[in-house]
């Protein structure tokens, strides 16, 4: 059986490696983040979807979260330019999530069902397509984490063809 690591540095330049895991670790960290700035329970109701030209999309699980993660949305920002400045992160956006967009590990946290889901004003691009069987990623248990590593492969051919 091959390890994470040798299909990781298959499928992935070192560059692209070294990008993934900043992704990673920027997603990673978002509790930790929340926690920092006095609102550890919206780490439970929230969660970084993307990040894309230098914005972080947050998506919450209720309006009110999203009216608290507001107020401390400049502390957020200044705390992710400390942790990675080379993202050249320049803003964040929150918005109200899809229920079908919630995060599987967040399947048994309530949802208000009454809430309407807000569209970015930034159409998001469509999530990539599940990789073939010989791809790697069906090695990979943790869906949430398949389904970034997706994305960010996705995001850097888009940013190869396009830069």
């Amino acid at each position: 059986m091959k390890r994470a690591g040798d299909i990781f540095s298959a499928l992935f330049s070192n560059a692209q490696m070294k990008e993934a895991g900043e992704y990673s670790a920027l997603i990673s960290c978002w509790k930790d983040l929340v926690e920092k700035n006095g609102i550890a329970a919206a780490a439970s109701h929230s969660w970084i979807k993307t990040v894309d030209k230098g914005l972080v999309w947050i998506e919450v699980d209720h309006p009110g979260w999203k009216q608290i993660l507001q107020t401390k949305k400049s502390k957020l920002l200044s705390d992710f330019h400390y942790r990675f400045p080379k993202m050249e992160i320049s803003g964040i956006s929150i918005v109200l999530c899809r229920p079908s967009s919630r995060p599987a590990d967040m399947d048994n946290v309530p949802v208000d069902k009454n809430s309407v889901p807000v569209t970015p004003a930034v159409q998001e691009k469509a999530p990539p397509q599940e990789q073939p069987p010989d791809s790697g990623y069906d090695v990979i248990k943790d869906k949430a984490l398949r389904e970034v590593l997706m994305r960010l492969e996705q995001r850097i051919i888009e940013n190869q063809q396009t830069g």
